[in-house]
């Protein structure tokens, strides 16, 4: 049979947490199919927030869904050629897509930090932007400011 829709067979939860959102995230923190690696940086990385943040309530896998959550644009700019112009459209982002974007960008501005290992890099990212700030943080606000400053081309969506 032609045309058969892609069979989606999701993601299993993850052995600590039991938590989906936490393979997503080890999944894109994943390099040349080390999984068990990645999951070892990950939750060293939530250790090390876990000290940071003794006199908070907070767990740490709370703080790391918050510093998602404050990193995740909800409109991004789409290049659209009208009439032999290209305009940037402001698009709305759908829930998937917002939260693979999040991920992604906390992942590579960790990446790019300076820091003794990944775990350490990881984890200050991670506080960076639960506080608010940091570079995955100022790349969601610049997003924002893009899609603000291109409003008047959002007819242009089709």
């Amino acid at each position: 049979m032609r045309n058969q829709k892609k069979r989606n067979f999701g993601i299993q939860a993850d052995p600590k947490y039991n938590d989906k959102m936490v393979t997503q995230f080890v999944n894109n923190l994943m390099l040349n199919g080390k999984k068990n690696i990645s999951y070892n940086i990950f939750y060293n990385a939530l250790n090390i927030v876990e000290q940071r943040t003794k006199d908070t309530e907070a767990t740490s896998l709370e703080v790391w869904k918050k510093a998602i959550e404050n990193v995740t644009p909800q409109v991004e700019v789409k290049s659209r050629r009208v009439g032999g112009a290209t305009f940037q459209v402001p698009t709305e982002i759908n829930p998937g897509r917002k939260m693979s974007i999040s991920m992604k960008n906390m992942i590579k501005y960790a990446r790019a930090r300076r820091g003794k290992s990944m775990a350490e890099k990881l984890a200050s990212e991670i506080m960076d932007a639960f506080k608010g700030e940091g570079g995955a943080y100022k790349r969601k606000e610049e997003t924002h400011r893009m899609a603000e400053a291109n409003k008047a081309f959002a007819h242009f969506r089709f």
